[in-house]
């Protein structure tokens, strides 16, 4: 590829750097995602990875518990708007400020939507501190589960 790509006609990336550094960009399995799964792991609770907490709602959560419906969200500043981090993007701004708002959006919706249906959803930010998260993680689980809950996800 030469330096003198040209994005097709309404494409979200400016550049061909840029494309490839979006694409690279991971859904799931970030740091933050990894760590807060490994503390609560550690905490002797399981749960699903990705997955959809209402089988009819193209939606995935981060971690799922089945049996105490919590569904729990790890969300990253940029991409999910935090109002401490989100920083508009230079270029193509009207693309992205939209695709953000769009997210935010979602997120609302697949809270109201899960709620509805006897789920509690837990939402975190990717700078918040791990420890922390996971120990408001477990103890909403526990609660849910009530104290003779074994932690364990059935298949």
């Amino acid at each position: 590829m030469s330096g003198s790509w040209v994005p097709p006609e309404g494409s979200w990336a400016s550049s061909a750097a840029i494309r490839r550094n979006m694409q690279a960009i991971r859904s799931r399995d970030t740091k933050p995602e990894i760590r807060i799964r490994q503390l609560v792991h550690a905490r002797g609770l399981r749960y699903r990875v990705a997955a959809r907490p209402l089988a009819d709602l193209r939606r995935t959560a981060d971690l799922v518990f089945r049996p105490a419906k919590v569904a729990v969200f790890v969300d990253g500043c940029y991409w999910h708007g935090c109002p401490e981090h989100y920083v508009s993007p230079k270029t193509n701004q009207g693309y992205w400020s939209e695709k953000v708002t769009r997210n935010v959006a979602r997120d609302r919706d697949t809270d109201t939507r899960l709620e509805a249906e006897g789920w509690a959803v837990l939402r975190f930010w990717e700078h918040e501190s791990p420890d922390g998260c996971a120990l408001q993680i477990a103890s909403l689980v526990e609660r849910r589960r009530g104290s003779t809950g074994t932690g364990r996800e059935p298949s």
